[in-house]
Order: structure tokens, then sequence, then C-alpha cells
């Protein structure tokens, strides 16, 4: 593989990026005193600065698709719009942060570093095209959240978060490696391009069934899909608040964003995802098991952070529906859920943002009738969490609604009708999931509070918390702006 410098030009956001994490971790090694706004203005500069660059390299590329680094990489449409939204999603982690350390007292400037560096990792897998980019990519991602989760180190939920999250980590990278390893082994490339054909044509198909199971099961784990999700709810809890957001968010994102290149191009076609010995076959199963297993499970927590995670996984299976859809051949499949990507991000950072805004060091609130009276004392804050609430649970004219309703129509294209009990189960779990989304409505607005509400606030904080829903609502308004992005 010869190098060609003129490659660089299509990682300036990775680059950005990464350099600037590093130089954030050297930063914090030299920084006296414990005022760190600093910190965080060179992280959410860095963050913008490497969103505006996808920004300007989308529109440069245009409908092309660029082997960059000896097709190690790809440069396209979706790699460009991905990358722009790990970098907002960033940002916002990045400007809610700050109140919730001060109030909380787990003030570390190298958090920040840490978050950019995943943030790259991110970014990796959105223009990944190579095996080898793909591990690259998630591990990167992964090893910076793991080591997010434990930043509150008086937190003991949030080191058994941390050390959860670590463990089942370091499970499904044996999975995705050992799959990696049989895939490579039946079609003697690595380049997610090449295998398609190479696999098509193997002489060993019980390597490519056995791999593509396996990956499965890798992936799974890293969207958070039942029967893999034990590590969800646990970690989702004890993390510090902002942590959780970019969780829930951007590491989930990011992982789709690895299935849309090995589902969508290595294993796609008209072989591999089909027939009872096809990918698609276990991943349906698992998709309508983990829509249901979690939204039941939400209905039954009275945690608000336990009652996200559970949907999140829900979501997570919504999600693989998509990948499904597009593995099989459905032709709006990709943009459906890059839509879906991005609704679901914004919505699940501002009802994090939220969820951070309304507690405090003595009582953060996290159950659903700590909430009550919310909307008499802060009605614009309730208003902005009753507009997300929505949009998770897929009403109009939410963005949330015009996600589920992409990837549903996207899954009924595909041929013969195969997707279409799927979509049916979907389309059950989303009414059931209003149920537990009405149940925070109702205690902000028709229950009396104990006490007055003493919020933690912070101009980053309010900002998201207001960009967040206004932007769900211009998603469910104008999405056909949307869905044009990487049609």
């Amino acid at each position: 593989m010869s190098f060609n410098p003129a490659d660089l030009g299509y990682l300036v956001p990775y680059l950005i990026l990464a350099v600037t994490g590093m130089l954030l971790v050297l930063a914090e090694a030299f920084y006296k005193g414990k005022d760190r706004s600093a910190l965080v203005t060179l992280t959410v500069a860095g963050a913008i600065a490497a969103g505006v660059a996808s920004v300007v390299l989308y529109r440069q590329v245009g409908d092309q698709r660029v082997a960059v680094l000896g097709e190690m990489l790809l440069a396209d449409k979706t790699s460009y719009v991905l990358s722009a939204l790990f970098c907002v999603l960033t940002a916002f982690t990045a400007l809610m942060s700050p109140a919730h350390q001060k109030e909380h007292d787990w003030q570390m400037g190298e958090y920040y570093g840490v978050m950019l560096l995943s943030a790259s990792g991110m970014v990796m897998l959105a223009h990944a095209a190579n095996l080898v980019t793909i591990f690259l990519g998630i591990e990167t991602m992964s090893i910076g959240v793991y080591v997010m989760c434990a930043m509150r180190r008086r937190s003991r939920r949030g080191n058994e978060a941390a050390m959860k999250y670590f463990l089942i980590g370091a499970f499904a990278t044996g999975f995705l490696m050992y799959g990696m390893a049989l895939l490579y082994g039946a079609a003697g490339t690595s380049s997610l391009v090449g295998m398609q054909t190479a696999l098509a044509q193997t002489t060993n198909p019980g390597l490519v069934i056995a791999g593509s199971f396996l990956l499965v099961v890798a992936f799974g784990f890293k969207i958070a899909a039942v029967p893999f999700h034990m590590w969800a709810p646990d970690a989702y809890e004890g993390a510090p608040t902002p942590v959780t957001a970019f969780m829930a968010a951007a590491v989930k994102a990011a992982a789709v964003a690895a299935m849309i290149r090995v589902f969508g191009i290595a294993l796609g076609g008209e072989i591999m995802p089909f027939g009872s010995l096809g990918w698609a076959s276990p991943m349906v199963v698992i998709a309508a098991v983990t829509i249901t297993i979690g939204n039941i499970s939400a209905v039954r927590q009275n945690n608000i952070k336990r009652m996200l995670a559970y949907s999140s996984i829900s979501h997570g299976g919504v999600l693989m529906v998509g990948v499904c859809a597009l593995g099989l051949g459905s032709m709006a499949a990709n943009g459906a859920i890059v839509y879906y990507l991005i609704a679901y991000s914004f919505t699940t950072m501002g009802a994090f943002a939220i969820v951070s805004f309304v507690g405090s060091k003595g009582r953060e609130r996290l159950l659903v009738d700590d909430w009550a009276g919310l909307g008499s004392q802060h009605p614009a804050i309730a208003l902005a969490m009753t507009v997300l609430l929505l949009s998770f649970g897929g009403v109009p004219p939410t963005g949330g609604f015009f996600a589920k309703f992409y990837i549903f129509k996207s899954a009924m294209e595909v041929y013969d009708g195969q997707l279409i009990w799927l979509v049916l189960v979907g389309v059950v779990n989303s009414a059931i999931s209003i149920y537990y989304y009405l149940r925070i409505v109702t205690a902000m607005y028709f229950k009396d509070a104990n006490q007055p509400f003493a919020p933690t606030r912070s101009g980053g904080l309010l900002f998201v918390i207001a960009f967040c829903p206004l932007l769900i609502l211009e998603l469910g308004l104008m999405p056909g702006w949307w869905l044009k992005l990487v049609g």
C-alpha cells in the first residue's frame, strides 16, 4: 500500500479530533487551578472545527465514493454526515459536562481529551472500509468511554458501571475478532468492498456462516441488543449523566455506522443475508426480541436513567430492522438509518441534558415521582422534555415519528415482504412505549412537587436543552431535506 499525502485531506475531521484530544490530555498534565473553562472551550472548538470540516468535505465529495489510504477508509456522503453528527454530539457533551462536574465534584481535565479521542474512533468507524479499521475504530471509541464512565472515582456506582461496561466490552471484542478472522479466512481479504464478491464465491461457506453470526453477536453487545444488553441499565445509571448521554447517543450511533459498513457492504448482496443460514435470519429475531423486551422492561422502571436505558435498547432493535433491510437490498434503508440516528441521537442528548439539569448533588432526582411539579416550577424545561419524550414514542410531528416511519417503510420494501411481520412488531411496541414516556409527563404536569427544585444550571447545558427539542421539531416538520443528505 503506497501512501498518498492527498488522502489526508479527506481525513481532516479525524485528524482535528485526534490532535486536539492529545493536546488536551497534555494540557491537563501542566494545568494548574480548578477552573477548566479553557479546556472546555478548546474541546468545543475542536469538535465544531471537525464538524465544519465534515460539512465542507461532504460538499466536495458529492456523489463519489473515494477510497482512501489504500482502501482502508472510504470518503462518501454517509461518512461525512455521520462524522458531523459525532462532532456535534461531542461538542454538546462537552457543553453539558462542566456544570455536572462542578456540582458532583469530579472535575478532571483529562476527561475532555479522552472524549475527543473516543470521538476520533467514531469518525474512523464512519469512514471504515476494512475489517482492520472497523476494529481500530471500535476499540479507540470504547476504551475512551470505559475511562469516562469511571471518572467519578468516589462513586461506587460509577466504578461498578465502568467495570461492567469494560468486561462486557472485552467479551464482545473476542466475538468481533474471531468473527473477523473467520471471514478473512473465507475471503482472503479484509477489504469490505472486495469481501462481498469473495465471500459469495468462497469454497468455505461454513466459515462465512460462523463469522457472520459471530459479528451479529459482537455488534449486538455494542448496541445493547437482547440478550446482550445486561450491562446497559447499570452502566447508564452509574455513569455520570453527561457520559451516559454520550454513550446512549454517540456510541450507539457509531456502532450502527460500523454495522452499515459491515452488513451493508461486506455481507450485503444476493447471497450472504438470505436463507436460514444467512446473517439476517438471527438478526431479525434479535431485533424483534430487543424491541419487545426493551419496551416491557422500561414499563417496569421507576428510575428515569434506567427507563431511558431500556428505551435505548428498544431503539437499538429498531435500528437493527434498518440494518436488515439494508443488507436485504432496500434502496431507502441507508438514508432511513442515518435519519433515525440523527433524530434518536439529539432526542437522547436533550433528554439526558434535562436529567442533568433537574438533579443536584444532594438529590439527583432520578425517580419518576421526583419530577413531580416540574411543569409548574420550570415550565420551559418540562415542555422541552415533553417534546423529547413524544419523539422517543414516535408521536407526530416530531423527528422520532418520521424516523420510525422511514425505517419501517424501508423494511417493507424488501423482496417478497419478508420483514412485514417485524414491522408489525415495531409498530405495536411503539404504541406500548408511549405509556412509560407519558408517566414522566404525568408526573411533571399533574402531580404536586414535594419540595422546590434546585437545578444544576449552566449556559452550555441550557443551550443543549433548548437546541435539541427545536431540532427534533424541525426534523418532524421538514424531514425531506434530511433524507436527501445521503440519498
